[in-house]
């Protein structure tokens, strides 16, 4: 039989399970123990959170490879290549690598049925292990407690936010949302929360496992001004740390805040020159993610930002307002049919002079028309567009020098976006 290459593996994987999302650890924990998978790397951290997921990630691994660690990060979703959810030491892992772990997965299931998630989780475990680690950064894919990545026993767990997203699989309360973000939490290892106001079923779940628990705006904290960010924290024996004057990040810097909460955890050095470049290096494709280009002679600005629930446009609102440009911005939006779009428009609408809406490639969309027709309730100048490229190219002609564009409201969005720069390039 021919080697499957792999695009054939992950469309494979799409058709392996009754249904794309099937919540339950029972069939991944036995196919992990057919493969012998145990703890990927000597020390683990695993990321949850309705945002900032995806930053607080690329934060850690950024330190942890500042300290000459081997890092292994695991994220979703991706925007342009599967390969961008596995990355050890700072690479994404290669096609061939991918397929090689999927055969390793495939042949230990037999019998047992995996979601496109599952499979992918597996993999990425199977590839870690082999890697030679010294740290894992694990980002959970949806919830916590039932999702594939909980398998792993991790040393620190961090939610980084606690809002309404998923209602069908996580309820529609932050008291449910929490139970299944606490579900991370293990007995006796350190527990980071990034909300300000946990609901009570997350403290409840640290109090029952006897967990050091590091709260923001109590154990840890930061503060912002025009030119620089302020943080302080904890050690683990409870000593004050503190940071002054670090550079301003283009990643949100309560995630970063975060993250070094979780370093400072770890007994290893703390040397702020060290630590400031360590942030100043992290990336993440797609998220509050500026390129500039060059439009028929005209210089204009991207911002490309993967949010699309209420949490995540008021937090952007709050950037935009706080970061004002020379001219005017435009917008080109588009979002999935189980999305809040009253509330992921509404923070933004005194942000945004001209709406350009489409509709997503993917049956999930939402029609540019009802997009359209939400906005014009709110008297905005918006127009709809067939594909997000055309939707781009009309925003680009109407703006001016010194107009910013964002581009925003779904990782299908964006990652069209970015196609279509890679196109122009």
């Amino acid at each position: 039989m021919t080697a499957r290459s792999l695009a054939e593996w992950l469309a494979y994987l799409e058709q392996l399970h009754p249904s794309a999302i099937d919540m339950g650890l029972e069939r991944s924990r036995e196919v992990a123990l057919r493969l012998g998978l145990g703890k990927p790397a000597p020390l683990v951290i695993t990321v949850t959170g309705t945002n900032g997921k995806g930053s607080t990630c690329a934060f850690l691994a950024a330190l942890l490879k500042e300290q000459g660690f081997k890092v292994g990060v695991y994220s979703s979703p991706h925007l342009l290549r599967y390969n961008e959810r596995v990355q050890i030491d700072g690479l994404e892992a290669t096609d061939a690598a991918l397929c090689e772990a999927f055969a390793a997965v495939e042949a230990a299931r037999g019998e047992i049925s995996l979601t496109y998630f599952e499979m992918g989780t597996l993999a990425a475990f199977w590839l870690f292990q082999r890697s030679g680690l010294d740290a894992a950064v694990l980002e959970v894919g949806l919830g916590g407690r039932l999702d594939a990545v909980n398998l792993v026993d991790p040393d620190l767990a961090l939610v980084t936010s606690i809002g309404l997203d998923h209602a069908e699989w996580l309820g529609d309360t932050r008291e449910s949302v929490a139970i299944e973000k606490a579900g991370i939490f293990r007995a006796g290892k350190p527990a980071l929360c990034g909300d300000f106001d946990p609901p009570t079923p997350l403290l409840e779940r640290v109090f029952e496992l006897d967990s050091p628990f590091f709260l923001r705006g109590r154990d840890f904290d930061l503060a912002i001004d025009d030119r620089a960010w302020h943080w302080r924290g904890l050690t683990k024996e409870g000593e004050v740390l503190e940071l002054h004057d670090m550079p301003l990040l283009d990643l949100p810097m309560e995630n970063a805040a975060l993250a070094l909460q979780a370093y400072a955890l770890l007994d290893l050095p703390w040397q702020s020159e060290q630590i400031a470049a360590a942030l100043q290096q992290a990336r993440v494709v797609g998220r509050l993610d500026r390129r500039r280009i060059d439009w028929s002679g005209k210089p204009l600005t991207l911002l490309l930002d993967v949010g699309h629930n209420p949490h995540a446009a008021d937090y952007l609102a709050r950037r935009l307002a706080n970061r004002p440009v020379s001219g005017v911005r435009l917008a080109v939006f588009g979002l999935l049919a189980d999305k809040d779009l009253p509330g992921v428009i509404r923070p933004l609408l005194g942000e945004i002079a001209n709406w350009a809406v489409v509709p997503l490639p993917t049956m999930r969309t939402r029609p540019a028309a009802e997009l359209e027709a939400a906005l014009l309730n709110h008297g905005v100048s918006v127009a709809a567009y067939g594909s997000v490229e055309a939707a781009l190219e009309a925003q680009c002609a109407r703006a001016a020098a010194g107009d910013e564009i964002l581009v925003f409201g779904s990782f299908y969005c964006v990652a069209e976006a970015l196609d279509w720069l890679a196109r122009r390039a």
